[in-house]
């Protein structure tokens, strides 16, 4: 019998470490599905302006991600396997490379001296659509920390 609780109380607290790098794991998704969200909220705002030169022009932001644990090897880090070792970062924001659109208006005030006003490459339903994208991976998120939260008071109860 002794085995038996020791056995259960080793079980119970592997699983409970287990269960905390879901934590950790489920934060970092959270942590890039907000930047995602704020490139895209700064893309929309951005949508409709306007500029009187190519080079002026806003242009949609798009966040690069990649594995933590690429990460952590591109960076040098040798530190064995932990929570750091999985999940997902942003690498960085990169500006898209799709064309600004070019208008003929040369009643504008922007307009160059050829009359031309350049607006911003962004494209709002390609922007929407990550949008609902990047909000409900967030939703996934905290539903995973929801459920795992749950799944350790439960492991807990058992132990006593």
């Amino acid at each position: 019998m002794v085995k038996t609780n020791f056995y259960l109380e080793n079980t119970v607290r592997d699983l409970s470490m287990s269960l905390g790098n879901v934590f950790d794991i489920a934060a970092m998704g959270m942590s890039v599905q907000t930047i995602r969200l704020n490139t895209t909220a700064s893309n929309m705002a951005n949508a409709e302006t306007s500029a009187s030169s190519e080079a002026e022009a806003y242009k949609a932001l798009r966040p690069v991600f990649v594995s933590s644990s690429e990460k952590n090897a591109a960076n040098g880090s040798l530190n064995g396997s932990s929570s750091a070792d999985f999940g997902v970062m942003v690498r960085e924001i990169v500006e898209s490379q799709a064309p600004v659109n070019k208008a003929y208006e040369p009643n504008n005030p922007q307009a160059n001296e050829e009359g031309y006003v350049f607006y911003s490459n962004v494209n709002s339903i390609e922007e929407m659509a990550d949008m609902i994208s990047a909000s409900r991976s967030f939703q996934m998120n905290v539903e995973m920390m929801n459920t795992t939260k749950s799944m350790m008071q439960r492991l807990l109860s058992m132990g006593q």
